[in-house]
């Protein structure tokens, strides 16, 4: 059964790729970063931007049009609102809580923390410092006030490479994202790898595989119709292959985020990036 439905899915790809395609992965105007790390298996480093449409890039590209924007105004809203029993706001903790400035923090996450003792994603980091700097109720996963801190924090490093750390203590997060990158699961009997390493620039169905690459997250998505974190991409990418979900958070989800992020590094943050 699995061999049939992996064939079926391989043959809408194949398919899929004669397709006319004007994106500027197919006509060779895409931005292609070389991997800095002989590690990466990718030749070539593509954001998911090039390869959308036209619609979907100018989309991004303007602030007045892009609707994740929106999420963002409203995180640069909470930044300095005062919570907790400290009396703090998380602008007035976060550079010594976390270990980095927050215009450069949207580049290096996930990130292992000292004090937490393990890997840690943006939204893992900024619930840690709400607890332990500001004596505050954490944000849940992927509601707005979660939603708008992550999408603010990003978008003050927008135009910053990709710069995440998987050596020294964060090295045996990496090692696992890797293993569940390459891991078949699900009743389709497929990995991350089938679809945006061995696949990408094909289509599946009206939609082009990308590399998979985070760097514009949190995402506007149209099917959406919000923002949203990785985590629910991952967790959509369980259901299209009809794997079990992971809850929000999960150890599982932190060192995929960690591996799949340091495929991207090099290229620029460019949240809230917008997708269909």
């Amino acid at each position: 059964m699995f061999k049939k439905v992996t064939l079926t899915l391989a043959g809408m790809l194949v398919a899929g790729s004669a397709l006319a395609a004007g994106t500027p992965y197919h006509d060779g105007t895409a931005t292609v970063v070389e991997p800095s790390d002989s590690r990466n298996p990718l030749g070539e480093v593509i954001s998911g931007l090039d390869f959308r449409k036209d619609m979907i890039r100018d989309m991004q590209a303007d602030e007045f049009e892009n609707p994740g924007m929106l999420t963002v105004e409203y995180g640069e809203g909470i930044w300095d609102q005062v919570d907790g029993s400290k009396g703090l706001s998380l602008a007035q903790v976060w550079e010594e809580c976390s270990g980095v400035a927050a215009d450069v923090a949207g580049a290096v996450y996930p990130r292992y923390h000292d004090g937490a003792g393990k890997v840690l994603t943006l939204e893992q980091q900024i619930n840690y410092c709400r607890e332990t700097a500001m004596g505050a109720k954490t944000y849940k996963w992927e509601k707005a006030d979660m939603l708008g801190m992550t999408a603010y924090i990003r978008y003050l490093a927008n135009g910053s490479p990709i710069n995440v750390d998987v050596d020294g203590p964060a090295n045996a997060t990496f090692q696992k994202g890797e293993a569940l990158f390459y891991e078949r699961v699900g009743q389709l009997d497929m990995s991350c790898a089938h679809c945006h390493e061995d696949n990408y620039g094909n289509y599946i169905r009206a939609d082009m595989l990308s590399q998979g690459h985070i760097n514009g997250f949190p995402t506007y998505r149209v099917k959406w119709n919000g923002i949203g974190s990785t985590h629910r991409r991952f967790r959509g990418c369980n259901d299209n292959i009809r794997a079990t979900k992971l809850p929000y958070g999960h150890e599982d989800y932190v060192a995929l985020e960690l591996y799949i992020a340091w495929r991207g590094n090099g290229l620029t943050v460019e949240t809230p990036a917008v997708r269909q």
